[in-house]
């Protein structure tokens, strides 16, 4: 795609994209730890953790990168991040 000088792309999105195809590690979650304080869910840079029913939540890892920073935050050490496995 060529853009010029000036130019202004169409609009779009990447929810048709999935990126987290990449990814090194990813979270997973120990829910006997958690207190269900939403700080994941809030600090997600990419909004792939997504509340469930019972008030815990869950990965999207379609679009999850495993950037980390919902286990650096976790008041609770209740999330790890894991090597990925193919």
């Amino acid at each position: 795609m060529t853009i010029p000088l000036g130019g202004v792309c169409a609009p779009g999105s990447t929810l048709v994209n999935k990126t987290g195809g990449w990814r090194t590690f990813k979270p997973v979650f120990d829910y006997d730890k958690c207190i269900k304080c939403k700080l994941c869910e809030l600090l997600c840079p990419d909004m792939s953790v997504d509340p469930r029913d019972d008030g815990f939540f869950e990965f999207n890892y379609d679009f999850c990168k495993g950037c980390g920073i919902c286990a650096n935050e976790c008041p609770k050490d209740a999330i790890e991040m894991v090597l990925e496995e193919k």
